[in-house]
């Protein structure tokens, strides 16, 4: 049975004393030390099957990826129960450590993916929607306006041959336009939610 102080304890699994301070006090180490304040001394082994126990795996991301690490590492090593897997149908349970690979397995793949499709848009393979988006949205104003400019002409010219009144002639094909401009909006909406993923926009995952 190895017996260590607080201090020793805390470099051993790299954590700071503070650390062993707040498993203490959070009960996390009950029944692995002996005495009070500076006499505590630990039992490094049962310390190690009990914060194996109560440590929740998204505790050892990040900077208590270490104690996890050195909590493998320590010694002597205690004998460990057979794990019963759970049905791959069925979710790991909260604290199964298998969780923390996952988590990290899940989140090496999704980098990847940000990082290929970085790439992708450098070496313009791909466009992004948004910016397509804004260009079309902007080169289809630009024909909306010229348009209109063109049936304010179509009215002079209309007021001008028919003698009729220029406001009146330009108010009934601007009406006639816009009546058909709500139409196609309509059916413009209907096809954009209809639009599916092509096949190669699946393959790519990115």
């Amino acid at each position: 049975m190895t017996l260590v102080s607080s201090s020793q304890l805390a470099a051993e699994l790299g954590v700071s004393a503070g650390r062993i301070s707040q498993y203490v006090a959070g009960g996390k180490l009950d029944g692995c030390y002996s005495g009070d304040g500076r006499s505590r001394r630990f039992d490094v082994a049962k310390v190690k099957a009990a914060l194996g126990r109560s440590l929740d795996p998204g505790q050892m991301l990040g900077n208590c990826a270490e104690t996890k690490r050195n909590l493998a590492n320590l010694e002597p090593e205690l004998p460990v129960a057979p794990k019963v897997r759970p049905r791959s149908d069925t979710e790991l349970p909260q604290r199964d450590p298998d969780r923390y690979e996952l988590a990290r397995t899940l989140s090496m793949e999704e980098d990847a993916r940000r990082k290929r499709r970085t790439n992708l848009l450098d070496e313009g393979t791909f466009v992004l929607a948004a910016e397509v988006e804004q260009q079309v949205t902007r080169a289809i104003g630009q024909e909306v306006r010229e348009f209109e400019t063109v049936m304010r002409d179509g009215a002079r010219r209309i007021a001008d041959k028919l003698g009729v009144d220029f406001l009146v002639a330009r108010k009934l094909l601007m009406d006639v336009w816009r009546e058909h401009r709500a139409g196609r909006a309509d059916v413009l909406a209907e096809v954009s939610v209809a639009s599916a993923m092509t096949e190669a926009e699946k393959e790519q995952d990115v």
